[in-house]
């Protein structure tokens, strides 16, 4: 592990005054950030260990949570502080009641000790399993290091992405908890170095890999996501979340599906649907969305949606299955969630 400073201030202008001053040099702060964020570290240690990960900098900002760390609920919607604990999110009673979907991927996500420790922040930023990112030895890596290549493109591919994939880079986004973010029409809330607050739609924070895979989201250095805004609305309450992996528990998702809906008279009146496991960044599947709206939702309709979900998939040498897979596991949880009592 290198060497760096380890830092611990005590309110959010002294975190923000502290990345300030790990400015990166004109042209790098997009590639390699020198100070970072710690808050549970369930994945960011993990990632300093293996050598993927050498901020000059770790600021600490565990005293925040009492600022950026409650759960709010009322008739307007759900606020998720992004320093709250994935295991306090997946038992609030306003959580399991109002919107399933959400304690569902928190419930299915991990461990229970990881839960206890890793912040809802964190957990939407945790970078991708792709074994030759992981893997310092492999030299091609554009999201590692910009302009190596792509090993995974005829290498190991099975789990990867299948979806907003570019020529450059088909790691895939491994988390659960955004996958219901993208679905229910989140926003974020993010602070700059200089305090100054901007809102953003969570669909925009992550950003596709293109030809730059190693900016994965419009973070600016130093900015500090301090919580997440969940729009109330009559779908809430009927949705969940399936997860389809090669073993029942503590595994990422091969493919994945959050789903709510507004049924009403026996119509589809609004439906969203985020997909997990199968994309790039976290998916909103809009066109699935579109195909059930006014509809019935019978096996029919629902595979129809599933194709479409999955017209643009692009596949590689040993994940041909993934669309496949992703077609019936939605065609599923949206079986599942039209049964529900909403």
């Amino acid at each position: 592990m290198r060497p760096f400073t380890y830092e611990q201030p005590g309110a959010t202008p002294e975190a923000l005054h502290a990345a300030a001053g790990h400015a990166a040099p004109p042209g790098e702060g997009r590639i390699r950030a020198p100070a970072q964020y710690l808050a549970g570290g369930t994945n960011l240690l993990d990632l300093m260990k293996i050598g993927v990960a050498h901020p000059a900098a770790l600021i600490n900002i565990g005293a925040l949570r009492a600022e950026h760390g409650r759960i709010e609920a009322d008739a307007g919607g759900l606020t998720l502080g992004a320093l709250a604990r994935m295991a306090e999110a997946q038992e609030h009673p306003a959580i399991l009641r109002d919107y399933p979907v959400i304690a569902q991927t928190l419930q299915l996500a991990a461990n229970q000790q990881l839960r206890n420790m890793a912040s809802l922040g964190g957990n939407v930023l945790q970078r991708t399993r792709c074994n030759y990112f992981r893997d310092p030895s492999w030299r091609a890596c554009n999201k590692r290091d910009p302009g190596t290549g792509c090993a995974a493109l005829e290498g190991n591919n099975r789990h990867l992405a299948v979806l907003g994939v570019s020529e450059h880079c088909i790691a895939h986004y491994p988390g659960d908890f955004a996958n219901a973010l993208a679905a229910l029409g989140a926003d974020v809330s993010i602070l700059a170095v200089d305090g100054t607050a901007r809102r953003i739609p969570f669909e925009e924070l992550h950003r596709l890999p293109g030809d730059t895979p190693h900016i994965e989201t419009v973070l600016q250095p130093g900015e500090l996501i301090t919580a997440f805004h969940v729009p109330a609305g009559p779908w809430t309450r009927r949705s969940l979340y399936v997860k389809v992996r090669d073993r029942e528990s503590f595994a990422f998702a091969i493919a994945s599906a959050a789903v709510a809906l507004h049924i009403e008279g026996g119509e589809v009146r609004e439906a969203r649907i985020g997909l997990g496991g199968l994309a790039a960044k976290p998916w909103r599947a809009r066109e699935a969305e579109a195909a059930l709206r006014g509809r019935p939702l019978t096996e029919k309709t629902a595979e129809e949606a599933a194709e479409a979900a999955f017209r643009g998939a692009v596949t590689h040498s040993e994940n041909g299955f993934k669309p496949e897979l992703g077609r019936r596991t939605l065609v599923r949880a949206l079986l599942q969630a039209a049964a529900m009592e909403a």
